[in-house]
């Protein structure tokens, strides 16, 4: 955990955490952590021990890199979490909320809970390799996410429909999918917009489309559409109407 020489030269703009999925590191967000810093944001790229404890812990964990974080910069505080760190963000903010907390965007998080952890959570192998948090995202939810607070703050969620068919056949992982979770497991009520881009789950972060897309998302609230359909198509058009989720 620790303040980018970037953020630092950077301490009068927004700030953005970035918070890896579970069992990866901050290694997994760099690319999308340097086009952030290029467009002009403060960076925070955390590791934290995402097999080792539950969610609510791992909040705890890293709320004084999130408060000094804080305290070097002055604008908004934005927070951008990959498949379980975007679950990690909705932890922390429902308990540490920031008093200048920006919008968040969730790349592949399983907001609905996750069919492939339905199928392995109770598997030795899994338990000991994904450990707490492990357990928390099936799609039967663990108390700590059925009890967070409805949204009052800006949520842009971006999907993968980029699939491993084998995979995601044999844990029966429902169609369109990043491999890894479903595009309806990633909707979360409430959110102010969505979108899916072609990228399987773990490339999300690397994704250029993904990353244009969140660098929008925090700008503006909103992603961009894919292409200007209502002048294709007619503003009333089927197609016009789902362009928000068109694929990129």
């Amino acid at each position: 955990m620790r303040l980018t020489e970037e953020a630092a030269r950077a301490a009068g703009s927004e700030g953005v955490i970035l918070l890896h999925g579970i069992g990866r590191t901050h290694r997994w967000m760099w690319k999308l952590e340097r086009a952030l810093q290029q467009a002009g944001f403060a960076t925070l790229n955390l590791d934290y021990a995402s097999r080792k404890k539950p969610l609510e812990l791992l909040a705890a964990d890293i709320d004084v890199a999130v408060r000094h974080f804080a305290e070097e910069t002055s604008g908004p505080l934005h927070f951008v979490g990959h498949s379980m760190g975007g679950l990690l963000a909705r932890v922390y903010i429902a308990k540490y909320r920031p008093e200048r907390l920006g919008r968040v965007v969730m790349l592949g998080t399983p907001n609905g809970g996750s069919e492939i952890a339905d199928r392995l959570h109770d598997r030795a192998l899994y338990r000991a390799y994904y450990g707490p948090a492990g357990q928390q995202l099936t799609t039967r939810r663990d108390r700590v996410l059925t009890s967070l607070p409805a949204l009052d703050y800006s949520v842009g969620v971006i999907a993968g429909n980029r699939s491993i068919a084998p995979i995601a056949s044999l844990f029966k992982v429902p169609k369109p999918n990043d491999t890894m979770v479903s595009v309806e497991s990633s909707r979360l009520d409430g959110m102010a917009d969505h979108v899916v881009v072609r990228a399987l789950h773990a490339g999300l972060p690397y994704h250029a489309k993904a990353i244009d897309q969140t660098i929008a998302f925090l700008r503006h609230g909103r992603f961009k559409a894919s292409r200007p359909l209502d002048q294709v198509c007619g503003p009333d058009s089927e197609i016009s109407r789902s362009a928000r989720n068109t694929l990129l």
